[in-house]
């Protein structure tokens, strides 16, 4: 029973770490002429988004919509795999295999 309650709280010291690891990670989609910048933490969390002057013209409205929403797409996608591969790590780690993880 101890050894269950130590592998619990060691479990739970593991994850609260990569849990501050995700956070403090930044993960970042730019379209190719770098004036469109989504950043993502690990969490995931959309954390910034920075926009080139030269997209703010309003005949380029439509195209910065755009971009944002598919680079914020495309960051979300690595941070929510980035997040699952350290728990799976973790998991791993601790002698659990939990199918989907």
């Amino acid at each position: 029973m101890l050894d269950k309650m130590k592998q619990l709280y060691q479990m739970q010291k593991t994850a609260k770490e990569v849990q501050k690891k995700l956070k403090d990670t930044e993960i970042e989609a730019k379209n190719s002429d770098g004036t469109v910048t989504v950043i993502y933490n690990g969490e995931p969390k959309l954390t910034d988004v920075i926009i080139d002057d030269s997209m703010m013209s309003a005949n380029k409205k439509d195209e910065l919509v755009r971009e944002i929403l598919k680079l914020s797409n495309e960051a979300h996608s690595k941070a929510a795999g980035l997040a699952a591969t350290e728990m799976k790590d973790v998991m791993k780690d601790m002698g659990l295999n939990i199918p989907g993880l």
